[in-house]
């Protein structure tokens, strides 16, 4: 047991921050494990009871001199996972942990008032994590499973929960970003889920509109013929956004755009403009059930027209989309 003061939520001492200085939460944990080397402890939250911070599968990276990327709760108990997952690396065995009700620490209390369960597990060579690594950057669903002796194995995905005998944490695709349009609207988007780390694409044939978008560093390219969009990435976690004021431009985009399985696919204009968009499409031959895809008006709030309020009240909208289709799965 660890016998160093743990100090409360409030007095979490800074942990050395990551090149770029974004703090350790906001720090994927499984691409840190990899960059941390040898020596790495993965604590993975494997039960919760009561209410909770972080859902099951939230994990930490933890390495030799005690700095960390990702996060269990909001600062009540990383300090105290630093110094076990020292312990769990000089014995090479994995550890469980309690907090909150039932725990043994009962000087660490979670403000929340529930309780949970962390598994402290030494990575070794981290050959798994390696194959983890190349799954996500080709877009692959997996999960990861741990063993009770802390092996670490990579298979097909499933849902993140408890096994028979361990616990995976399942891994879809990143949410990834298909913009288009023209004016500041599709610009301001771009800016937006670019500025949080996300991947995207910027499609345009608005010459100041990517003019920008190459000054801000987006990743952005003329947008040419219709058959061109079979070149672009649209697998199921993909979130795609149309911003026009010309929406003449939109019914061939939104047949080829109908066809193929994205998450969220939403235009920009106001409900007479989808009223018509919904009519036009109907016209080309678009099945019912296809066009009951398309969300339009888009975004939270309504008839926005500043367009970075446009911006964050549409990636508000996806994200709800993208939270109700995870509770119902």
């Amino acid at each position: 047991m660890a016998t160093a003061a743990r100090p409360s939520c409030l007095g979490l001492p800074p942990a050395d921050l990551p090149a770029g200085g974004l703090h350790p939460a906001l720090v994927d944990p499984w691409e840190a494990a990899l960059a941390m080397g040898a020596g790495v402890v993965l604590a993975l939250l494997t039960k919760t009871e009561g209410p909770a911070y972080r859902e099951i599968g939230a994990a930490m990276a933890i390495d030799t001199r005690g700095g960390y990327a990702g996060a269990i709760t909001s600062g009540c108990i990383e300090a105290d996972l630093v110094l076990h997952a020292a312990e769990v690396r000089a014995s090479g065995v994995p550890r469980v942990l309690r907090y909150g009700a039932g725990s043994p620490f009962f000087d660490l209390k979670l403000p929340c008032g529930g309780a949970l369960e962390v598994t402290l597990v030494p990575v070794g060579a981290g050959e798994s994590l390696r194959a983890l690594a190349r799954a996500r950057a080709e877009r692959r669903a997996v999960a990861l499973h741990l063993a009770p002796s802390g092996a670490l194995t990579l298979g097909p995905f499933a849902e993140t929960g408890p096994e028979a005998e361990g616990f995976r944490v399942g891994f879809r695709p990143a949410l990834r970003h298909l913009i288009l349009g023209a004016g500041p609207e599709a610009l301001a988007f771009a800016r937006l889920v670019a500025g949080l780390g996300r991947e995207h694409l910027l499609l345009s044939h608005d010459d100041m509109v990517l003019g920008s978008a190459r000054a801000l560093g987006l990743s952005a390219r003329r947008l040419g013929a219709i058959a061109e969009l079979e070149t672009v990435g649209l697998d199921a976690e993909t979130a795609v956004t149309l911003f026009y004021h010309d929406h003449d431009m939109e019914p061939e985009l939104l047949r080829a755009l109908l066809a193929r399985p994205a998450a969220y696919i939403g235009a920009q204009g106001s409900r007479a403009a989808q009223a018509a968009r919904v009519a036009r499409l109907g016209a080309l031959g678009v099945a019912p059930e296809a066009i009951a895809r398309l969300r339009g008006p888009i975004g939270l709030i309504p008839s926005t027209r500043d367009p970075e309020t446009l911006a964050i009240s549409v990636l508000a909208e996806i994200s709800a989309v993208m939270a109700a289709r995870g509770a119902a799965r």
